[in-house]
């Protein structure tokens, strides 16, 4: 640009000043990011790595609720390459799981900082055609039986951590597609919503649906067809991973041996393929919801209501004939799949006669529904106090303590929700017979009144005693050593009290309808 004069026009160029705290490219240290440094696992910000992640799973989980396919694999394939979801992974399987003391064929477990930095590179940056290796299988103790046992596949530290990576992106693709009633191994769900959905939809005197279909499957990790869950996987970007783990194959004794059906059954991605394979069991039984209205979300009449968890499940019926209908169109449906019933455990019976489901038992008693402890899960706890106890002769009152508290806690706590009152009192005799004989054992020179002292007249708190005591809200005890949690409803009286609520829940108690909403608060 020129002046009428001819000469060029000479402009001031000024720059922004760079912030004062700006880091430059030397002095720059990434702790996230990918670059080749050595990074501190401790420095890692948590916090903001599963903010990522949970963002990310969000949004596949919307497009896969609109239907936007394309848009799902794109962000599916971006979740995994993102190193959030690597850094998440790897602290899921190395810190957060049991088993992370326990090791795959190649007898590599990863426990110090330095060592899980460098199995995040190792996930991050592997380059070359995935090879998956074959699982450790061992085998447990199965529930309920002393004779049977479950086979356990345990893959390599290196292939759990690829497997969390798939489930973070596998997972909310299908949660937006889930049935409303299947709650085993899924986000936000568990046993309780399942017992909860059985109670509001078999309560109350007016309801139709009193013959249920109990059914189990026979060995389903074990016998589900690979073949069906590749084809429920359509185009995901990790199929070929997942149809690596499936054919990997199992090394027992020394020997390998090859899969050619069935999830190992211990692996992290194998419980999302089972859901995945089971996908479309409500639709088969005949169950139908309201889709618009008011009664969006409720069971149509008529038609029965399937409660599933995992491999469990139960279907509410009207009548027998019903029930005997459901479980044949569920047998020609789950052959394709690799499943079939097991017939030793799947029975139609009425709500009169009761069932057990996931530890409880459900029963009708006249016009009201109660659902309390099975008498399997109560001769289970006794079993394993009984055989703790035993086990701790010869130790101390704190170990006894530090070992039966998170026992009695977790069980307790796991039937506090159901009608539990009498189990509760009975297990506190068991428990206080169980700690005398322990005293009796540990202190055998000392007098019956130094073992029970009358502490009547003292003011202790509940849980502490003056002496070595045995008693139904403080078991064994050694001179104000805080006693292991009751049973009784005593204690949680103490441990959470109950507050009234500043409303009450209103709305109709349909037999099959979601959770009542409540009204609004009262000005």
């Amino acid at each position: 640009m020129l002046t009428r004069s001819g000469e060029p026009v000479k402009r001031k160029m000024t720059e922004a000043p760079e912030p004062k705290d700006k880091l430059d490219a030397a002095t720059m240290v990434v702790v996230n990011g990918p670059e080749d440094a050595a990074f501190d696992w401790h420095a890692i910000d948590w916090r903001r790595v599963e903010d990522d992640v949970r963002r990310l799973r969000q949004r596949i989980f919307t497009a896969s609720k609109a239907g936007d396919l394309a848009r799902v694999r794109n962000l599916q394939k971006l979740m995994l390459r993102s190193r959030a979801n690597t850094l998440l992974s790897v602290r899921r399987v190395t810190e957060r799981n049991a088993g992370r003391m326990t090791a795959g064929v190649d007898g590599e477990v990863v426990l110090s900082p330095e060592a899980k930095a460098n199995l995040v590179d190792r996930v991050q940056r592997q380059t070359e055609p995935f090879t998956a290796m074959p699982v450790r299988r061992v085998y447990i103790p199965k529930r309920g039986s002393s004779t049977k046992r479950r086979p356990l596949g345990i893959p390599v530290i290196l292939d759990r951590c690829h497997q969390a990576r798939v489930v973070s992106a596998l997972e909310p693709e299908w949660e937006a597609r889930f049935e409303p009633r299947s709650y085993g191994f899924r986000p936000g769900r568990g046993c309780h919503d399942a017992i909860d959905a059985i109670h509001r939809t078999a309560c109350g005197v007016s309801t139709k649906r009193r013959w249920v279909l109990d059914a189990d499957l026979a060995a389903a990790f074990d016998k589900i067809a690979h073949d069906h869950i590749l084809a429920m996987l359509g185009t995901f970007p990790a199929t070929g991973m997942i149809r690596a783990w499936l054919k990997a194959g199992v090394v027992e004794h020394g020997r390998l041996h090859r899969t050619e059906e069935g999830t190992p059954q211990g692996g992290v991605v194998s419980p999302v393929l089972l859901n995945v394979a089971l996908h479309g069991m409500e639709k088969a039984a005949g169950v139908r919801y309201h889709t618009t209205g008011r009664a969006a979300g409720w069971a149509v009449a008529g038609t029965p209501v399937l409660i599933r968890y995992a491999d469990d499940f139960v279907v509410l019926c009207h009548t027998r004939q019903q029930a005997l209908e459901v479980k044949a169109r569920l047998a020609s449906w789950l052959a394709p799949r690799g499943l079939s019933f097991n017939e030793d455990k799947t029975r139609v019976v009425t709500l009169n006669d009761g069932l057990d489901f996931l530890g409880f038992n459900v029963r009708r008693h006249g016009d009201k529904l109660l659902i309390k402890p099975s008498k399997a899960a109560v001769r289970r706890i006794r079993d394993r106090l009984r055989t703790e106890l035993r086990s701790l002769r010869g130790s101390n009152a704190r170990a006894v303590i530090r070992k039966l508290n998170p026992i009695i806690r977790g069980w307790a706590n796991y039937n506090r929700g159901v009608v539990s009152s009498e189990t509760f009192s009975a297990l506190d005799d068991y428990m206080w017979k169980l700690t005398y004989k322990w005293t009796l054992f540990t202190h055998p020179n000392k007098p019956r009144a130094w073992i029970i002292p009358d502490t009547s007249a003292s003011s202790t708190k509940p849980g502490v005693t003056d002496g070595c005591s045995v008693t139904a809200q403080a078991a064994p005890t050694c001179r104000s050593s805080p006693g292991p949690g009751s049973f009784g409803t005593g204690w949680f009286k103490a441990r959470r009290p109950r507050t009234t609520p500043p409303w009450p829940p209103t709305g109709p108690s349909d037999d099959a309808g979601p959770h009542p909403q409540r009204s609004p608060k009262p000005t």
